[in-house]
Formats: C-alpha cells, structure tokens, sequence
C-alpha cells in the first residue's frame, strides 16, 4: 500500500513539472513572437523614414 501511495505523489509531481513545462515554452513562444514583430514593426517603420 506504501507503494502504490507513493508511486501516485511522484506521479502527481511529474505531472505537475511536465504542465509547468508546456506553460513555460508556450509563454516563452508568445512573448518571442510578440518581440519579433515588435522588432519588425519598428525596422519597417525606420525604411518607411528613410524614402
């Protein structure tokens, strides 16, 4: 009974880490993408100037 108690918490925990995870690369995919066409925006906005 010990066993099976304490192979569901690491379960549970593994689950937790590999949610954690998902959440951390898909926030880190958004605000990339959201710097990127920042940086787009502003680097067509400087060759607008430039004509």
């Amino acid at each position: 009974m010990a066993f099976l108690a304490e192979f569901i918490i690491t379960a549970v925990k593994m689950l937790l880490l590999i949610v954690t995870a998902v959440v951390g690369i898909k926030l880190g995919k958004v605000f990339r993408d959201r710097k990127d066409a920042k940086t787009a925006a502003e680097e067509t906005a400087a060759l607008d100037l430039q004509k």
